[in-house]
């Protein structure tokens, strides 16, 4: 799936005004650090998958340090990013997976996003959308336990249908389906989250992962692979010839 157009950076798109009326506000924008459709390893069926920019919890063994950096990735509109939703909904995708990064560290951002797909969803599914009858779940991912989450950022929440919950804790192996360590919670929100997900909460499975390879050649591993997976893929290629080059699950200064 193609990057929307980013807006102006840290501004979101400004409407220019005719002159002597006020400007109209910025477009609420989030940093996205990439978005892949069809994501089938980060939730149930098949799923636009959208992640945030910027986290500063960095937990010890991430495989995606490159999202924490809040001035990495682009600013992009809620209204473009809900249109990509649009398209994947059209094209029969089952769901919506936002992880990261953080996304509650840009909560407005969130808080917007949510608000725009969740309306999305509401026109697909009625009757003559192209979604009717069809159920559209949203999972969330956020590295805080929801005590940490405040009142604003539960609201924020309860436009979703499940939340996963807690930081990745490298020492806390799982086999639990979409979940990357023993201590995350996967907490149904909704009707649907509690019908879909709830099956799932203490469900067991082997892990799976996606590739997408972009074109410039960057390879981009999607899911939560088991402990030693990206070990014993890094040693295949290795043995194979190939050196990956700046891998994401090493620190900034080991990538090189």
């Amino acid at each position: 799936m193609a990057w929307p157009e980013p807006s102006a950076p840290g501004r979101g798109t400004v409407v220019p005004a005719a002159p002597g009326v006020p400007p109209a506000p910025a477009a609420p924008a989030a940093r996205i650090s990439r978005v892949h459709y069809p994501v089938t390893v980060l939730g149930v069926g098949r799923r636009l998958g959208l992640w945030f920019q910027g986290c500063s919890l960095a937990c010890a063994g991430c495989m995606a340090r490159d999202t924490w950096p809040a001035t990495g990735g682009r600013e992009v509109t809620v209204d473009a990013l809900a249109a990509l939703w649009r398209d994947a909904v059209a094209d029969g995708a089952d769901g919506l997976t936002i992880s990261g990064g953080e996304p509650f560290q840009q909560v407005e951002a969130l808080a917007a996003l949510l608000a725009a797909v969740d309306a999305e969803r509401v026109t697909a599914t009625a009757p003559g959308g192209p979604a009717e009858g069809r159920d559209l779940d949203i999972l969330v991912y956020t590295g805080y336990e929801w005590a940490e989450l405040d009142a604003e950022r539960r609201a924020v929440a309860a436009r979703a249908d499940v939340l996963v919950t807690g930081r990745f804790r490298v020492g806390q192996p799982t086999a639990l389906v979409w979940r990357g360590s023993a201590n995350q919670e996967m907490r149904p929100l909704s009707p649907l989250g509690h019908r879909r997900y709830g099956p799932h909460r203490t469900r067991e499975a082997s892990a799976a992962v996606q590739a997408d390879v972009e074109p410039d050649g960057t390879v981009r591993i999607i899911g939560i692979p088991r402990a030693g997976t990206i070990h014993r893929m890094e040693s295949a290629l290795r043995a194979s010839g190939v050196t990956l080059a700046g891998p994401s699950w090493r620190p900034e200064a080991e990538r090189e």
